[in-house]
Protein backbone atom coordinates (compact mmCIF):
# COMPACT_ATOMS: atom_id res chain seq x y z
CA UNK A 1 0.00 0.00 0.00
CA UNK A 2 1.56 3.56 -0.99
CA UNK A 3 2.22 6.13 1.73
CA UNK A 4 -0.55 8.22 0.44
CA UNK A 5 -2.82 5.66 0.10
CA UNK A 6 -2.45 4.70 3.46
CA UNK A 7 -2.58 8.12 5.27
CA UNK A 8 -6.03 8.81 3.53
CA UNK A 9 -8.19 9.23 5.84
CA UNK A 10 -11.96 9.22 3.49
CA UNK A 11 -12.36 6.87 0.40
CA UNK A 12 -12.03 8.17 -3.15
CA UNK A 13 -14.50 8.98 -5.39
CA UNK A 14 -14.16 5.62 -7.00
CA UNK A 15 -13.68 3.70 -3.64
CA UNK A 16 -17.07 4.78 -2.82
CA UNK A 17 -18.34 3.90 -6.05
CA UNK A 18 -17.47 0.49 -5.84
CA UNK A 19 -18.66 0.38 -2.00
CA UNK A 20 -22.04 1.68 -3.16
CA UNK A 21 -22.32 -1.16 -5.69
CA UNK A 22 -21.59 -3.46 -3.12
CA UNK A 23 -23.77 -1.77 -0.63
CA UNK A 24 -26.71 -1.75 -2.84
CA UNK A 25 -25.98 -5.56 -4.91
CA UNK A 26 -26.00 -7.20 -2.11
CA UNK A 27 -28.53 -5.83 -0.96
CA UNK A 28 -30.88 -6.24 -3.76
CA UNK A 29 -29.65 -9.88 -4.22
CA UNK A 30 -30.66 -10.29 -0.47
CA UNK A 31 -34.32 -8.77 -1.20
CA UNK A 32 -34.93 -11.20 -4.56
CA UNK A 33 -33.81 -14.47 -2.32
CA UNK A 34 -35.93 -13.48 0.52
CA UNK A 35 -38.90 -12.36 -2.11
CA UNK A 36 -38.84 -15.46 -3.21
CA UNK A 37 -38.47 -17.78 -0.43
CA UNK A 38 -41.79 -15.94 0.69
CA UNK A 39 -43.54 -16.61 -2.77
CA UNK A 40 -42.20 -20.25 -3.01
CA UNK A 41 -42.04 -21.40 0.64
CA UNK A 42 -44.05 -19.05 2.58
CA UNK A 43 -40.64 -18.33 5.03
CA UNK A 44 -38.98 -15.49 5.47
CA UNK A 45 -35.84 -14.04 5.38
CA UNK A 46 -35.53 -13.99 8.91
CA UNK A 47 -37.12 -17.86 8.99
CA UNK A 48 -34.31 -19.89 6.93
CA UNK A 49 -31.40 -18.80 9.03
CA UNK A 50 -32.79 -19.66 12.43
CA UNK A 51 -34.31 -22.85 10.94
CA UNK A 52 -30.76 -23.72 9.30
CA UNK A 53 -28.81 -23.13 12.68
CA UNK A 54 -31.57 -25.82 13.94
CA UNK A 55 -31.28 -28.28 11.64
CA UNK A 56 -27.51 -28.52 12.00
CA UNK A 57 -27.52 -28.43 15.97
CA UNK A 58 -27.52 -31.56 17.65
CA UNK A 59 -31.15 -32.85 18.60
CA UNK A 60 -32.24 -30.06 16.71
CA UNK A 61 -31.80 -27.25 19.45
CA UNK A 62 -29.71 -24.63 20.59
CA UNK A 63 -29.51 -22.56 23.74
CA UNK A 64 -31.14 -19.26 22.71
CA UNK A 65 -27.68 -17.36 22.83
CA UNK A 66 -26.22 -19.96 20.91
CA UNK A 67 -28.85 -19.29 18.45
CA UNK A 68 -28.74 -15.26 18.52
CA UNK A 69 -25.11 -15.92 18.32
CA UNK A 70 -25.50 -18.35 14.88
CA UNK A 71 -27.60 -16.15 12.92
CA UNK A 72 -25.52 -13.13 14.39
CA UNK A 73 -28.49 -11.12 15.80
CA UNK A 74 -29.55 -9.42 19.29
CA UNK A 75 -30.96 -11.32 21.85
CA UNK A 76 -33.91 -9.36 21.78
CA UNK A 77 -34.73 -9.11 17.49
CA UNK A 78 -34.23 -13.01 18.04
CA UNK A 79 -36.68 -13.78 20.89
CA UNK A 80 -39.64 -11.30 18.94
CA UNK A 81 -38.61 -13.48 16.19
CA UNK A 82 -39.13 -16.84 17.84
CA UNK A 83 -42.32 -15.87 19.49
CA UNK A 84 -43.69 -15.26 15.68
CA UNK A 85 -42.44 -18.93 14.30
CA UNK A 86 -43.39 -20.74 17.83
CA UNK A 87 -46.62 -19.33 16.67
CA UNK A 88 -46.93 -20.92 13.12
CA UNK A 89 -45.45 -23.90 14.89
CA UNK A 90 -42.04 -24.16 13.01
CA UNK A 91 -40.24 -24.02 16.51
CA UNK A 92 -41.10 -24.39 20.38
CA UNK A 93 -39.04 -23.19 23.42
CA UNK A 94 -38.57 -25.71 26.15
CA UNK A 95 -36.61 -24.65 29.16
CA UNK A 96 -32.86 -25.65 29.77
CA UNK A 97 -32.33 -29.05 31.34
CA UNK A 98 -28.97 -27.99 32.68
CA UNK A 99 -30.02 -24.77 33.89
CA UNK A 100 -32.60 -23.27 34.80
CA UNK A 101 -32.53 -19.83 33.79
CA UNK A 102 -31.81 -20.34 30.29
CA UNK A 103 -34.33 -21.79 27.56
CA UNK A 104 -33.73 -24.20 24.39
CA UNK A 105 -35.02 -23.50 20.94
CA UNK A 106 -36.02 -26.87 19.35
CA UNK A 107 -37.01 -27.28 16.17
CA UNK A 108 -40.27 -29.01 15.15
CA UNK A 109 -41.11 -31.75 12.66
CA UNK A 110 -43.37 -28.60 10.93
CA UNK A 111 -40.06 -26.57 10.78
CA UNK A 112 -37.86 -29.39 9.84
CA UNK A 113 -40.27 -29.95 6.87
CA UNK A 114 -40.76 -26.76 6.30
CA UNK A 115 -36.92 -25.86 6.15
CA UNK A 116 -36.62 -29.18 3.87
CA UNK A 117 -39.17 -27.85 1.34
CA UNK A 118 -37.45 -24.47 1.38
CA UNK A 119 -34.02 -25.92 0.82
CA UNK A 120 -33.79 -26.79 -2.92
CA UNK A 121 -36.13 -23.78 -4.41
CA UNK A 122 -33.67 -21.07 -2.22
CA UNK A 123 -30.41 -22.42 -3.28
CA UNK A 124 -31.66 -23.10 -6.91
CA UNK A 125 -32.31 -19.07 -6.21
CA UNK A 126 -28.43 -18.57 -5.46
CA UNK A 127 -27.45 -20.85 -7.72
CA UNK A 128 -29.37 -18.48 -10.52
CA UNK A 129 -28.83 -15.03 -9.28
CA UNK A 130 -25.19 -15.12 -7.79
CA UNK A 131 -22.91 -18.41 -9.40
CA UNK A 132 -24.16 -18.11 -12.41
CA UNK A 133 -23.89 -14.91 -12.65
CA UNK A 134 -20.34 -15.16 -12.13
CA UNK A 135 -17.04 -17.02 -13.67
CA UNK A 136 -15.35 -19.44 -11.64
CA UNK A 137 -12.38 -16.96 -11.73
CA UNK A 138 -14.68 -14.75 -10.38
CA UNK A 139 -16.23 -16.77 -8.19
CA UNK A 140 -12.63 -17.46 -6.62
CA UNK A 141 -12.11 -14.02 -6.52
CA UNK A 142 -15.54 -13.11 -4.27
CA UNK A 143 -14.42 -15.41 -2.02
CA UNK A 144 -10.82 -14.12 -1.70
CA UNK A 145 -12.64 -11.05 -1.18
CA UNK A 146 -14.89 -11.83 1.58
CA UNK A 147 -12.19 -13.38 3.23
CA UNK A 148 -10.38 -10.41 3.63
CA UNK A 149 -13.47 -8.47 4.52
CA UNK A 150 -14.25 -11.20 7.21
CA UNK A 151 -10.65 -11.43 8.76
CA UNK A 152 -10.91 -7.15 9.05
CA UNK A 153 -13.82 -7.60 11.21
CA UNK A 154 -12.87 -10.10 13.03
CA UNK A 155 -9.71 -7.95 13.79
CA UNK A 156 -11.75 -5.04 14.44
CA UNK A 157 -14.08 -6.69 16.78
CA UNK A 158 -11.43 -8.45 18.89
CA UNK A 159 -9.78 -5.20 19.83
Amino acid sequence: MSPARRHRVLPTTEELRVWRGFIETAEALRAELGSRLQSECGLSSADYPVLLALSEADGRRLRSSQLAAEVGWERSRLSHHLARMERRGLIRREDCPTDSRGAEVVLTSEGAAAFRGATVPHLGAVRELFVDALTPAQLAAADEIMSALADRLAAVRGR
